[in-house]
């Protein structure tokens, strides 16, 4: 990704670091909550507990959370962070938050601490991480490459889940099932979702070329 190195302690400033130490530390207590329910329903049914965090790192949303909390955490702590990498991980923390909301939300019901945790990983941090994006990122330094570069992420997350399903029958989401839906629809729903992918990153990179001052 371009830009990764680029910038300097001050760009978001004392404000942003403060926000992004504030969702980071959100995140990470997400994540441990994550984890642990995992790991405890994971033994309950015989497995042991590398098996529940292989289940728990095995999730796009668990992924992208992790990321974001470390991009996050690095700015906190005045590192420098590139534009391309905050953008990228502003986008894929949102892909998480809308495709959450359209195909997964009414598949369960979340109780207790499942719910804190479900609530935290794909409303709380979606909405926060866009809206550090919004308000902190150094804004003009996109370029209309960069969400080409971005698809190298859920590309491939797309393999690495096509072969963890297909040598162990167990599927992260519904709509990369290929035992219950077929490898043709499977394929036809990345194909969407990585359209969606490259729609929204040119979106975002439209946004911080407007705010920025750069000619589109």
């Amino acid at each position: 990704m371009s830009e990764i190195a680029a910038g300097s302690q001050g760009d978001i400033g004392r404000a942003g670091r403060t926000a992004a130490a504030v969702i980071a530390l959100m995140a990470w207590l997400a994540l441990a909550l994550q984890v642990w329910l995992t790991v405890t329903l994971v033994r309950s049914n015989g497995g042991t507990t590398l098996g529940g965090v292989f289940v728990f790192v095995s999730y796009f949303t668990i992924l992208t959370n992790l990321l974001m909390a470390a991009v996050l955490t690095a700015l906190a702590f005045g590192r420098c962070v590139g534009a391309s990498l905050i953008g990228a991980v502003t986008l894929f923390i949102a892909i998480v938050g809308i495709v959450y909301s359209l195909a997964l939300r009414a598949t369960w019901n979340p109780q207790g601490w499942q719910k804190v945790a479900d609530m935290a990983l794909h409303d709380l941090t979606p909405l926060l991480g866009v809206a550090f994006w919004a308000a902190f990122a150094p804004k003009g330094r996109l370029a209309w490459r960069d969400p080409l570069l971005w698809l190298v992420y859920p590309l491939g997350y797309f393999i690495f889940a096509l072969i963890r399903g297909a040598t162990s029958g167990w599927w992260a989401y519904p709509f990369l099932n290929a035992d219950a839906l077929g490898y043709q629809a499977v394929m036809i729903n990345a194909v969407i979702l990585t359209a969606a992918f490259l729609g929204l990153g040119l979106v975002l990179v439209a946004i911080d070329r407007s705010i920025g001052g750069r000619p589109r």
